[in-house]
């Protein structure tokens, strides 16, 4: 699946809990979407003036939501529009082999996972994300759900029911950096293993960490 990196857009407040509260990463994403809709030329400098305005005095989610609901969703790195962002995507799959979303894949404002005997590995790190949570619901039995993510995202387990399961967490938490993305689990697992790791080196990124030889003394 494809996509682009780091976006931001209509979809960065999540619309399942419109009266929330806002968040200053919030009203700067929204932001960062107005100003970047100005130079596309798709807000006239009044607009743009206008919105911002609003956008840092919003208080709620639907407050921000209503400031981009005209625009298309972009990413900030780029400046370019973004694929769709997919209200629910649902796996499913019986006894068949591996299912990986990886590379620059959108990330659905809802997932439902329903397998038997089928392996999933869902790879967040190059991952388009348009906003902070995203719940995956599950029903599955057997095999491995596997979790690849980067410093910003956290996955929180204490919704998830295990029947005969396994939670491996092999990620040290990273509290310099932001939260990004809080992926929630919910649901039924049973007769499986969840792992959540962070992307592995490659070899040659492991000999070029390693510290230098040092010299021999006299």
């Amino acid at each position: 699946m494809s996509g682009q990196t780091s976006p931001t857009g209509k979809h960065s407040v999540p619309d399942s809990s419109p009266e929330l509260r806002a968040s200053h990463a919030d009203r700067d994403r929204v932001v960062d979407v107005l100003r970047i809709a100005a130079g596309d030329g798709l807000l006239t400098a009044d607009e743009l003036d206008e919105r911002l305005e609003a956008a840092l005095s919003a208080r709620t989610g639907r407050e921000l939501a209503v400031l981009t609901a005209d625009l298309p969703a972009v990413s900030t790195s780029t400046g370019t529009a973004v694929a769709e962002v997919k209200d629910v995507l649902r796996i499913e799959g019986i006894h068949s082999g591996a299912v990986r979303h990886e590379g620059q894949w959108v990330v659905p404002r809802r997932l439902e996972l329903a397998t038997a005997w089928c392996s999933v590995t869902l790879d967040f790190t190059r991952a388009v994300i348009t906003q902070d949570t995203l719940r995956i619901d599950m029903n599955t039995t057997g095999k491995k759900l596997t979790l690849i993510t980067k410093p910003g995202i956290t996955v929180d387990t204490g919704a998830l029911s295990l029947v005969h399961s396994k939670i491996k967490i092999r990620q040290a938490p990273n509290h310099r950096t932001p939260i990004t993305l809080r992926v929630e689990l919910v649901g039924t697992t049973t007769h499986g293993r969840i792992v959540v790791r962070g992307a592995r080196r490659r070899f040659g990124q492991w000999l070029l960490r390693r510290p230098a030889p040092q010299p021999a003394g006299d």
